[in-house]
């Protein structure tokens, strides 16, 4: 079925500012819709999001993006058989002409491989989930024992998504319940999630902090006594709502340390302000830090929890961390099939975060992806704070390359949908 037309328009973001939704339609009258994130909290090895620069949307406009799609991009995936996608993103990827799609934008080119897809899904009569396993050569997803990812939900932020609260960026919860056959309920752990978010909000209070909330829906509260006090308010959460810390509901920490990173003034030595606890740390002093972590609290994973460039302090990490958790590589590895060669090659990480925007295709991603389980790694799918849209497609993902967790908030609407997502994703498999 060949693509007859490709629409792009600007449109909102969870921040307030601009994204893009892209939508192909097909000969049959199908179409397909797909909008893009981009991360307020952003690695410099991503795929380039182009903006507009100037004063609309405070110099975060995509309306050259969406000309980008409109012209350039229309010339050469018009007239294409939609499931090309592989022929489809290397044409824009070949048009772009650059390693970091910085000529078209990421943003471009991403909305128009997941409009795509999703256009290929519906002319298939398939789930977009099942597409991507289609064409990812990965097995269907039917069946009561598929195993689905679990949820890793952020209750607690601070960093760049939120004022005066932490240093670190994200305290998160993993609940993972369980059936009487020991499958996974996707269902019921979303809802322990949510139970534990809400017991955590009157333990806040209860404590004297305010509960507003940060760019992913989690709480930020102001005057946190040190980076390590809100896992005590969790703990305590998690046992309000009925659960077991370390049995039903794990725990995991994105301290984002490129966002703390300072160096000296010839800007060799790398060092990270932690204002929390007024100490500078060396690479050394913070792997003894999220050590000590491990032996309090029940960890399921640790993620960038050294800048993003260096390799050598990643490697004694995971030598002397990665047999208790899995540290995952984000900042580090930006879903980049060659840095995650790297992090293979040097034992940098046992896992990665998956981000669409960070490589730009649907391709590349999958492709990354099929190269981390080979090696071993987990893959966890992540939202993006700040500038998230209310696209699923990053569930269907998910599911569809057998991830061992999903990454996002559960408050806010492009937030809930994603999970609203996924437990209809398991309705529909779990019913065959």
């Amino acid at each position: 079925m060949k693509i007859i037309h490709i629409h792009a328009r600007e449109i909102l973001n969870s921040g307030g500012t601009a994204s893009l939704e892209v939508k192909v339609v097909l000969e049959s009258g199908v179409c397909g819709r797909a909008s893009v994130p981009f991360g307020v909290s952003a690695g410099s090895h991503e795929a380039v999001v182009l903006f507009d620069g100037g004063t609309r949307y405070g110099g975060q406009g995509m309306l050259q993006a969406v000309t980008n799609v409109n012209n350039e991009i229309a010339g050469v995936v018009i007239g294409q058989e939609v499931e090309d996608q592989r022929a489809i993103d290397q044409r824009m990827i070949d048009l772009d002409g650059t390693p970091n799609k910085a000529h078209l934008g990421g943003n471009a080119i991403l909305g128009v491989s997941l409009a795509v897809a999703q256009a290929a899904s519906v002319s298939q009569k398939m789930e977009l989930y099942e597409y991507i396993g289609l064409i990812s050569n990965h097995p269907r997803q039917d069946g009561a024992e598929v195993k689905l990812p679990a949820p890793m939900i952020v209750v607690i932020e601070g960093g760049k998504h939120a004022d005066n609260s932490t240093d670190f960026q994200e305290y998160l919860v993993v609940p993972q319940i369980y059936d009487d056959r020991g499958v996974l309920s996707v269902k019921e752990s979303v809802r322990a999630g949510a139970e534990v978010y809400l017991a955590l909000k009157k333990i806040l209070q209860a404590n004297g902090f305010n509960t507003n909330v940060g760019n992913e829906g989690a709480y930020a509260p102001s005057g946190m006594p040190s980076n390590e006090a809100p896992w005590q308010l969790i703990l305590e959460a998690i046992k309000t709502a009925g659960y077991r810390p370390g049995i039903d509901v794990m725990l995991a920490a994105d301290p984002a340390c490129n966002e703390i990173l300072v160096s000296d003034d010839s800007g060799d030595i790398k060092q990270y302000q932690v204002k929390k606890e007024n100490r500078v740390f060396s690479p050394q002093d913070l792997i003894s830090y999220f050590a000590g972590w491990i032996e309090k609290y029940p960890f399921v994973s640790l993620e960038d929890i050294l800048s993003e460039d260096d390799w050598e302090n990643w490697t004694q990490a995971t030598a002397v961390l990665g047999g208790k958790v899995r540290i995952i590589g984000d900042d580090l590895l930006v879903t980049n099939p060659k840095r995650l060669e790297l992090a293979i090659k040097t034992k940098a990480c046992n896992g990665i975060l998956i981000k669409l925007n960070q490589i730009g295709t649907l391709s590349e991603t999958i492709d990354t992806m099929k190269q981390a389980h080979s090696a071993g790694f987990w893959t966890i799918v992540s939202h993006r704070g700040g500038g998230e849209t209310n696209d699923t497609s990053m569930i269907d993902l998910a599911v569809a390359m057998g991830s061992q967790m999903v990454k996002v908030g559960i408050s806010r609407g492009e937030r809930v949908c994603k999970y609203n997502r996924l437990m209809e994703i398991e309705e529909r498999i779990r019913l065959k």
